[in-house]
């Protein structure tokens, strides 16, 4: 006896032991998804906060040069030295990290004697241009080789001869680039003058010689202001009076395209610039204010519209310097107050700060918009500006935003283009809506699918059958997402295209046969009904469905031939304005269903089968039938396990990504037709984080769309831990 107490006790605190042990190694499980979660939670806002931190300048050196007249300063790309260029025709390289002591000034070389104009191009280009009294002009393009100065020529000849009649050049635009170039001028008696240079685009383009055309100019009536040519040499803008005139470069005659008024209604314009590209112009008025004006087109033309008008509390904006490639300027208030803004974001600076005492006399901001230097008279000043994402803001991720040459302000996701001066597109809503949209149309095809089979398998169904069923379907969740993708993209989606008519007519009758066949099976004698099996009646349904589906498919050519001129994508486009796209919500709602359908099913069965036998029976002892039971007991003490299930659903098809990536098209348009394409959050990622720069907006912005996903998941999953704990609560009375 003894020994068998000893042997009860020993069993005893081993499984006290195993038992401790379990509940430790549970707790820690716990912990650890715990913590992962929250790991991951806090590296995608260490990612993606910087991208909100606020603007911010400080100041780097100033010192004192005995450089005059300036025209055009210009900082390199590695911010180590200046280029000033005179008025009077003299270019400077100033060292901008020289110490105290050396000489900063390190080299001067003389362009032209006497010029009578000056231009700068686009800051990017970093060409220049000089008039002569004679009607020639001298381009150049200024470099450092080995710490000395040198002057290139862009185009085949450094001096250009235009077609002046004796006059001389008082105002200049140029604009080189490695195909076109454009030079425009205007004389003294207020005529417009112009070349435009094309040269062949052969492997060895170095080689290739300038073909020049001179261009016979219209006159436009007003003294000219300023003026801007575009880096396709096809276009040169012009303001004069109070008006920009938009003349067309592309043949042997300048042609007045438009003439558009930019006053607005308010003080006349005093000066043009235009931001990278020369898509857009920005207009300043003698009151201060600065407009962005672009072209749009309008009823097959191309208009010059006004999109947003930028202006300062404090007093007048003045010297307005765009950056080199980002769609920005800086500008200075009355007062010395540095404001910075950005097109895709609201009129409202993303940069202010009080630098100055009185407003400087030229500024110039650096290729990486990291550096900003400031000339008055002798003294210059340099600063560091820390901007690197103002593209990125609240309103430009979550609102309208009115890019250039979009007629109206829109939401638009197009992380990438072909130049590096295009306008980045990253607003988050049209891959949200696509997200949320796939997800819609696949619960559309899975939930009725999935909850009528899970009733069934679970409340009908005969157990030797559900023995069989249940399983086959959980075997479709370990089916490869890609495998359906591809076969969504490749297979599927053909098929819809060609079968249109038969998936929408199946989508009516399938549901009419199945209520028929019911009431035809309710009509039958008893003694036909109980030769079936309980629960086998589905033997019955099966070929029924199978063939009501082939006769839609057979219908469907007939069909679409008698009523819709025998193409169906071509009658909706054109009667109904419907477009039509291969791979679209339709395909992708059908695949994504197959793999949502294994997991609510799963989830539903499991919660409808482990309702109490007692629940069930004592209502059918009370009388009621087997539908009231079902409807008024079986579903309502399941209804928690119901609704979690519909939630796992809906998260499963939120966060896929294979099936969106390939049976889509992945077109970021925010449109709820089910026959048109869309672009998802995970799709998203997974398509442009290979190909985005670490560490640049693109790049923070996906992570950021990542952070939104991870928080759709973890609301739904909140929401259904909520309402499931509340159903439960309400029906466990039952």
């Amino acid at each position: 006896m003894a020994d068998a107490g000893a042997f009860l006790t020993d069993n005893n605190r081993n499984r006290q032991r195993k038992d401790r042990f379990a509940r430790y190694g549970v707790i820690a499980g716990g912990i650890s998804v715990l913590l992962t979660l929250v790991l991951i939670f806090f590296y995608l806002l260490y990612v993606i906060v910087p991208v909100f931190a606020p603007a911010r300048i400080t100041p780097v050196q100033s010192f004192s040069i005995p450089l005059t007249q300036t025209a055009a300063v210009r900082v390199n790309e590695q911010n180590t030295h200046a280029f000033h260029f005179s008025s009077e025709g003299q270019i400077s390289l100033v060292a901008l990290s020289a110490r105290e002591g050396q000489q900063a000034v390190t080299q001067q070389q003389a362009v032209m004697a006497n010029p009578t104009s000056f231009a700068a191009a686009l800051p990017n280009e970093h060409v220049f241009a000089y008039g002569d009294q004679s009607g020639g002009v001298t381009v150049v393009k200024p470099l450092i080789r080995q710490g000395k100065l040198m002057m290139s020529k862009p185009l085949t000849s450094s001096y250009i001869q235009l077609d002046t009649q004796g006059q001389p050049l008082v105002q200049l635009a140029v604009s080189v680039r490695r195909q076109v170039a454009a030079l425009v001028g205007v004389t003294q008696d207020q005529r417009l003058v112009a070349k435009v240079f094309h040269r062949g685009s052969g492997l060895d383009t170095g080689e290739q010689a300038w073909q020049e055309t001179q261009l016979a100019m219209p006159a436009i009536g007003h003294p000219v202001t300023d003026m801007v040519v575009t880096p396709d040499g096809r276009t040169v803008y012009v303001l004069n009076g109070r008006q920009v005139t938009v003349i067309d470069l592309r043949h042997t005659v300048g042609r007045i395209r438009q003439q558009t008024d930019v006053s607005q209604g308010a003080g006349d314009p005093v000066a043009m610039t235009a931001l990278s590209g020369a898509n857009s112009l920005l207009i300043t008025g003698n009151d201060g204010k600065v407009t962005q004006w672009f072209e749009v087109v309008s009823t097959g033309q191309r208009q010059l519209i006004p999109a947003r008008t930028f202006s300062a509390d404090s007093g007048a904006l003045h010297l307005v310097v765009p950056e080199y490639y980002r769609k920005g300027f800086l500008a200075v208030q009355d007062g010395g107050r540095l404001t910075g803004y950005y097109m895709a974001d609201s009129p409202a600076p993303v940069l202010e700060s009080r630098l100055f005492s009185q407003t400087p006399d030229l500024m110039a901001v650096s290729p990486r918009a990291d550096r900003l230097l400031a000339i008055s008279e002798q003294q210059w000043q340099l600063f560091k500006v820390s901007n690197p994402y103002p593209e990125v803001s609240f309103s430009s991720l979550w609102q309208k935003v009115w890019y250039e040459g979009y007629p109206e302000p829109d939401y638009v996701w197009q992380s990438t283009s072909g130049t590096d001066e295009s306008e980045p597109k990253l607003s988050l809503i049209p891959v949200v809506f696509g997200t949320l949209k796939a997800a819609f149309y696949a619960l559309c095809f899975a939930i009725p699918l999935a909850l009528a089979g899970a009733i069934y398998t679970a409340y009908f169904m005969s157990s030797s059958m559900r023995k069989v069923v249940k399983p086959t379907i959980e075997i479709m969740e370990a089916l490869p997402t890609v495998i359906l993708g591809f076969l969504a993209g490749i297979w599927l989606a053909p098929i819809v295209e060609n079968n249109l008519i038969g998936i929408v007519l199946s989508v009516l009758v399938l549901p009419l046969v199945m209520v028929a066949v019911g009431l035809g099976w309710a009509m039958l004698p008893g003694g036909w009904q109980r030769k079936m099996p309980t629960g086998l009646h589905i033997l019955l349904l099966m070929p029924t469905l199978v063939l009501a589906g082939y006769l839609c498919f057979s219908l469907s050519p007939v069909v679409e031939q008698a009523y819709f001129g025998g193409d169906i994508r071509s009658y909706l486009t054109n009667n109904w304005g419907i477009g039509y796209d291969q791979r679209n919500a339709l395909v992708v709602g059908i695949a994504m269903a197959f793999a949502v359908i294994p997991t609510i099913f799963t989830i539903a069965e499991d919660a409808i089968y482990s309702v109490p036998s007692h629940l069930s029976s004592g209502s059918l002892a009370l009388g009621a039938t087997p539908w009231q039971t079902l409807t008024r007991v079986v579903l309502l003490t399941a209804s928690p396990g119901i609704f979690s299930a519909v939630m796992m659903g809906l998260g499963r098809a939120v966060g896929e990504t294979m099936i969106v990536l390939m049976a889509t098209g992945n077109t970021p348009i925010m449109d709820w037709n089910i026959l048109e394409g869309l672009r998802t959050l995970s799709a998203t990622i997974a398509i442009e984080m290979p190909e985005s720069e670490v560490g640049s907006a693109h790049y923070r912005v996906l992570f950021l769309a990542a952070f939104v996903l991870f928080v759709f998941t973890f609301f739904f999953n909140t929401l259904a831990e909520i309402v499931r704990q509340r159903l439960r609560e309400k029906y466990k009375s039952l």
